[in-house]
């Protein structure tokens, strides 16, 4: 499984190719992705903030976790492993839904067929600082807030999401 790919999609998810993560970044091809929030018990979401050394987003407050699956991997497995590798833990996992977005990142673009996954944990993550800068649990209400008032704090895909939520 070579991490450094990702899987190329067309409109209804089916994969048409594979390419390197930067250079389909680059060029805007619509790829596969995955998001996940973690709720704890009280429904407060855990968000992360982007290691500095992202190619993109860095130092954004996003959702729990964000990746793309590897060409052949499943996109559930690959949103367990990617949970574990960023936060330190694992957890059930539901898809609630999927969608389509596209936003300009500076010399990037991210064209994504996003699936939305959900899970609970209770427990404190034990953050990869390769990957994660930063965590906290947050109110919706209050992240909604905070997304109205200082966007400039948070990733494209997080606003996207919570408005579907």
């Amino acid at each position: 499984m070579d991490k450094n790919k990702i899987i190329i999609v067309d409109e209804d998810d089916n994969q048409i190719g594979t390419g390197e993560k930067l250079a389909v970044h680059q060029k805007g091809l619509l790829h596969r992705a995955f998001s996940i929030f973690v709720f704890n018990k009280k429904g407060e979401l855990m968000l992360q903030r982007r290691a500095l050394s992202k190619y993109h987003s860095p130092g954004l407050w996003s959702n729990t976790c964000c990746s793309h699956p590897a060409p052949g991997e499943d996109t559930l497995a690959a949103a367990h492993r990617r949970l574990k590798e960023e936060m330190g833990f694992d957890c059930e996992l539901r898809e609630k839904f999927s969608f389509i977005y596209k936003t300009k990142l500076g010399d990037l673009t991210e064209h994504e067929f996003d699936h939305v996954l959900f899970g609970q944990f209770d427990g404190e993550p034990v953050i990869n600082k390769d990957e994660v800068e930063d965590w906290e649990w947050m109110r919706l209400e209050y992240l909604k807030e905070e997304l109205h008032n200082k966007p400039e704090l948070y990733s494209y895909w997080l606003k996207v999401v919570l408005d579907k939520i």
